[in-house]
């Protein structure tokens, strides 16, 4: 008896399914309307006429997966069909999201219309089927899926190439000339007279740069482009336009994400400026010290710079203050340069007495003392530079 009846029940089942392959043409019309409520479609530039022949071709697939029993669609699936619709889907810019919701319009029209078609008594046959049609419209929709993901990816890596070929076409050459930066910039999607902020760092902290800059560009929210040479990792950003009074920053504001990453860190006025950009923060990179813990600006480094500078010149600063203040005692010496950092920190002889605990006179009388020393007055800038320089 149960034989007779599920012998019934297929056959039934299979005279619905013949009707609705009699009407994929009202299927696909009926997927053309409410597609086109979805705004990322309705806005696309996906023609009308190819959406309808790929619905079409779509339920003429799923019809004859219910056929064959759902359960293993096989060749009416998956393949080349498919993977042609995820790929187009995504080189047309359709988002993922957008793409899914459309396929999976499928499985609500066609139980909408096999509901139509179906009388009161075949209700509970209905039911039982549910799952049948949801399993073949969700496997089409994962395929479709899975071929939109692995087309992005290839065209992240295409992307990614073209642009690196450009950012070393950039940084090829001292003085990139105006074509150039026309020509990288089309290929960044940026702008070519653009203000651009630039971090540079060398060996584990060159390694944490890349890592940074991997996850940042994973999210989207900020354009980061990368660029290695040797050692060194650079990493360079368009800045923000300036706030009214703030066109003269020294330093570009370096995304959240490198802020405790060692590294030197430049600006360029357009992109023509970033290969001497990278050259300065490479500079600066070189003379990180184990107490930085962010990007060090050459507004923050300049003592520095100019103390290897003179260095590299033969000329070390320290060696000749030390020299100076042999004469002191230990307790004296280490007075007299205590109360010449706190002042070259403010230039205030009224701070420099709050922060040593002690008299605005015993100040002064360090002070002098230094000089007569140093020959070095803290009060005439271009003497302190000196002090400045030599004890960066």
């Amino acid at each position: 008896m149960h034989n007779n009846e599920d012998v019934a029940v297929s056959r039934r089942w299979s005279e619905l399914v013949e009707l609705l392959h009699d009407k994929v043409d009202t299927l696909a019309g009926k997927f053309i309307t409410q597609v086109r409520e979805i705004p990322e479609y309705r806005d696309s530039s996906v023609d009308i006429d190819e959406i309808m022949q790929t619905a079409r071709e779509t339920f003429h697939r799923l019809v004859n997966a219910l056929r064959s029993g759902g359960s293993r669609p096989g060749g009416e699936l998956d393949g080349e069909f498919s993977a042609a619709l995820g790929a187009k889907r995504a080189r047309s810019g359709i988002p993922a999201e957008a793409l899914i919701s459309a396929v999976r319009l499928d499985f609500t029209i066609l139980w909408a219309e096999l509901l139509a078609i179906a009388d009161p008594a075949d209700a509970p046959m209905l039911t039982s089927r549910v799952d049948q049609v949801w399993r073949v419209v969700d496997e089409f929709a994962a395929r479709t899926n899975a071929s939109y993901l692995n087309e992005r990816v290839r065209m992240a890596q295409e992307e990614s190439s073209i642009q690196n070929e450009f950012i070393a076409r950039l940084f090829s050459v001292v003085n990139p000339s105006a074509e150039t930066a026309a020509q990288v910039a089309d290929a960044l999607g940026v702008t070519a007279d653009a203000r651009f902020g630039l971090v540079a760092a060398s060996g584990n902290a060159a390694a944490r740069l890349r890592t940074a800059h991997a996850k940042a560009a994973a999210k989207h929210n900020q354009r980061l482009f990368l660029r290695e040479s040797g050692d060194m990792a650079y990493v360079f950003w368009p800045v923000a336009a300036s706030r009214a009074g703030d066109d003269k920053a020294v330093i570009p504001a370096v995304p959240q994400v490198f802020a405790d990453i060692p590294s030197g860190v430049a600006e360029a006025n357009g992109l023509r400026g970033l290969p001497k950009a990278a050259r300065t923060a490479s500079s600066l990179a070189a003379l990180l010290q184990p107490a930085d813990t962010g990007p060090l600006s050459a507004n923050q480094a300049w003592p520095r710079l100019a103390k290897r500078q003179l260095a590299e010149a033969g000329l070390d600063l320290v060696e000749e203050i030390d020299a100076a203040l042999e004469p002191c005692r230990g307790a004296e010496r280490e007075r007299l340069t205590e109360a010449a950092r706190r002042f070259l920190q403010s230039g205030s002889v009224a701070l420099t007495a709050e922060g040593l605990f002690c008299h605005r006179n015993t100040v002064l009388n360090r002070l002098n003392r230094f000089q007569e020393l140093t020959g070095i007055d803290l009060t005439v800038p271009n003497q302190v530079a000196r002090l400045v320089v030599a004890w960066a």
